[in-house]
């Protein structure tokens, strides 16, 4: 059998023809810098999670007292120390909602059976009868509220601080750094003590001591941002066309931070969070009857061999805040990093 070799016409050489108007065509869709860093935090699966579970918990703080028919400051002596039951729960005796407890001699009984309760609380009461769900939601409130007013105040004042003192440099910068390294070298734990003596106990104190000192490391990080900023052209070419120093600052340098900025200010709501369930556990926090997750700790912490779940829920909001938080924040970090990039 002779085998043919395929004809090769000049029709395979002609030039191919392409369309002029199409050659300048970008098929994927440009991204802004937010829009490509939106996309990359996607990629991170922690960071999702963590920050559906804090928008439910937020949507939570704020539907959960209402969803319970009774209030947080609400007392009713005769259902004190009742173990959390749930309607549809109570039959499923290895889930922690049947209204038992074991008792010191290992005898495991139905409270409600026994006070002949009919009715049900979904977490339980405390020592007063008080409905710890309505008060772990509103405890949630109370500490989220707090951590992000001293996480504003902190990025506030942290920002204009670290800016103006990096910026003017000089003998200002070094006069504003002394100043700082004092502030850094006050324990926060003495001045939240110096503002209950001053101030009565409540919001307000608790939020002054904890944006008093918590704002020195986002002006550090602020100040560092500026010194690198500030001898670049952009820096140069808005003095030569006459802005003026705040101009310079607010509208053309800070709008280049905004990513650190963010990322200082996502870490510095947990930890004022823990620090107000700290002053809430030793007694410098919120006092009666206003409840937040560091004074239900508290008061749980009395009864934590007796009434465990007490102090177990508020001290799981905590730490599941906590977390998710710094997850979110460790994906915001890693998304706006040019390094991070794929």
């Amino acid at each position: 059998m002779i085998n043919k070799e395929p004809i090769i016409s000049k029709d395979m050489f002609a030039p191919a023809h392409i369309d002029p108007s199409k050659s300048e065509k970008i098929a994927k869709p440009s991204l802004n810098f937010w829009q490509d860093s939106w996309l990359r935090v996607r990629k991170n699966k922690g960071a999702v999670i963590s920050l559906v579970v804090i928008v439910i918990l937020l949507i939570l703080s704020f539907v959960g007292p209402l969803i319970t028919p009774y209030k947080f400051d609400t007392q009713n002596t005769d259902n004190h120390d009742l173990p959390p039951r749930i309607q549809g729960l109570e039959n499923i005796h290895w889930l922690p909602f049947d209204g038992t407890l074991t008792n010191k001699a290992g005898i495991t009984y139905n409270v409600y059976e026994v006070r002949h309760v009919k009715e049900y609380y979904w977490f339980g009461t405390d020592e007063l009868g008080r409905d710890v769900f309505a008060r772990t939601w509103k405890g949630t409130q109370v500490s989220l509220f707090i951590a992000f007013m001293a996480g504003l105040v902190d990025m506030v004042i942290g920002v204009a601080y670290g800016a103006i003192s990096g910026y003017l440099g000089g003998r200002v910068d070094s006069i504003m750094q002394r100043i700082l390294e004092v502030i850094v070298g006050i324990p926060n734990l003495v001045v939240a003590v110096l503002m209950i003596l001053v101030l009565k106990p409540g919001m307000i104190p608790i939020i002054i001591a904890i944006t008093f000192t918590s704002w020195t490391s986002m002006a550090r990080v602020v100040r560092a941002q500026v010194l690198k900023f500030k001898n670049q052209e952009f820096v140069l070419a808005a003095k030569t066309l006459g802005a003026s120093n705040g101009s310079i600052i607010f509208k053309h340098m800070i709008p280049n931070m905004f990513g650190v900025i963010i990322i200082n200010t996502m870490f510095s709501i947990p930890n004022a969070i823990f620090f107000e369930a700290f002053l809430s556990f030793i007694g410098l926090g919120l006092q009666e009857p206003f409840a937040s997750l560091g004074t239900l700790v508290n008061s749980g912490y009395k009864q934590m061999q007796a009434f465990p779940y007490q102090m177990i829920i508020p001290s799981i909001m905590i730490a599941l805040i906590m977390v998710c938080f710094n997850l979110v924040a460790d994906g915001v970090r890693d998304a706006l990093d040019p390094k991070m990039r794929d």
